[in-house]
């Protein structure tokens, strides 16, 4: 454990040298053509905003903005959404149908000048492939609370940013909320991966480089001994990034949002191709939670997982994003491996595809989702005793996303 904790943190490190190095390019030379007299332009129409991240098919609408004076402007917008559920072979406590509140969230913001700050919200429910269904108040409560996401954002320089408190994690491809991914429910590789840490985040771009580095509490565990980071190069409709992420030290605390992988590493490897109706991500995922009897761990495992995140976009607002998934762990029950999937040794396998349609902010769409298991253990997969290998989830979401339609226009 102390080698990979020394990789990690030089790796992090070089991150940040690399974009100190790289050079910004130059500004596009001004248009020399004179223009003929014109009347005043009208205000240009408020563009969506990046915050909070939404990978598609879902959009974001333009915000509604207030102006607060000598303060600056602040931007609000809003989501409200229904989930429906449908499970085959559901676990004891895990009923086959489902209904409820998928997001009832708000998102106040100031995006300008060097003092920022971001807001988020409200209810919400994270459901995910393979695992039972949670009540949204029950999610609320047991996670992140009301105001899962809330940091300030100090902007010293055009390139570099500091963020301070709540923030979305750096691991993986998907993000934690439903509509800011491709489909409904994660994934079983964002299972193994931070969603929410509370620390402080360094961003810095350079060109096509841009990098971050965090210090936090990794799986929301309040304790602060997390170190994790990203190196990403764009070109055109290309990305390719590099992220890690490790505790320094190791505890015992676990909870719902702390789970026994708040002692291990994760690294990522991640391509995004964006381009026209097209969105195409694999990515690479290796997790491992080291052996420490002190805090329960008697012998340790690790995970390996891929995953391709694949969206088409198609006429009238419709789009079709697929995802499949492969994630194995190692170690055995005999040997008294941490349990990091359906038991020690199992694996994995999973299909989703989500028929999405929107207009303006109205929007609905489906999962129809498949999970397959193998080597998992005795009474450690699905059904009334775990004894089944499989289960098939349909999942509808339907809602609005607000924008610039909150509050009346003058």
């Amino acid at each position: 454990m102390k080698h990979s904790k020394c990789v990690l943190t030089a790796g992090l490190l070089l991150a940040l040298s690399i974009t100190g190095s790289a050079q910004a390019p130059a500004p596009a030379p001004a248009a020399t053509t004179p223009a003929a007299p014109a009347a005043p332009a009208a205000p240009a129409a408020p563009s969506a905003l990046p915050t909070p991240a939404i990978t598609g098919p879902l959009s974001q609408l333009p915000p509604a903005t207030v102006d607060m004076g000598a303060f600056g402007k602040i931007s609000v917008n809003g989501i409200l959404d229904g989930v429906g559920m449908l499970t085959q072979n559901s676990v004891p406590g895990d009923s086959t149908s489902q209904i409820g509140l998928g997001n009832g969230q708000l998102f106040v913001q100031k995006t300008d000048g060097w003092f920022q700050f971001y807001v988020q919200a409200g209810a919400y429910n994270l459901p995910a492939l393979g695992t039972p269904f949670t009540a949204t108040d029950k999610t609320v409560s047991n996670l992140y609370g009301p105001v899962p996401v809330a940091f300030v954002k100090l902007q010293p320089g055009k390139n570099t940013s500091i963020q301070i408190g709540e923030l979305p994690t750096l691991i993986g491809a998907e993000y934690t909320f439903t509509f800011e991914n491709m489909n409904i429910e994660r994934g079983l590789l964002w299972n193994q991966e931070t969603a929410i840490s509370r620390g402080i985040q360094l961003n810095q771009t350079m060109g096509k480089v841009s990098a971050s580095i965090s210090w936090n509490d990794g799986f929301y565990s309040n304790r602060y001994s997390w170190l994790s980071g990203s190196l990403a190069y764009a070109s055109g409709p290309h990305t390719i990034a590099f992220v890690a992420g490790g505790n320094m030290s190791q505890t015992a605390f676990q909870t719902p949002a702390t789970p026994v992988q708040n002692n291990g590493s994760i690294y990522n490897v991640i391509y995004t191709y964006n381009k026209g109706s097209w969105i195409l991500q694999p990515y690479y995922q290796y997790t491992t939670v080291p052996t420490n009897a002190k805090i329960g761990v008697t012998n340790g495992a690790a995970t390996n997982g891929f995953a391709l995140l694949v969206n088409h976009g198609f006429a009238h607002g419709f789009s079709l994003p697929f995802r499949f998934e492969y994630i194995s762990s190692n170690g055995s029950a005999k040997a008294g491996s941490v349990n990091l999937l359906y038991g020690p040794g199992s694996s994995a396998t999973t299909l989703t595809l989500t028929p999405t349609f929107q207009t303006g902010g109205f929007f609905v769409r489906g999962d129809v989702s498949y999970v397959s298991l193998s080597g998992q253990p005795a009474a450690g997969g699905f059904g009334t005793y775990g004894a089944s290998g499989s289960q098939v989830r349909a999942v509808a979401e339907f809602g609005y996303i607000f924008g610039n339609n909150i509050v009346e226009k003058k």
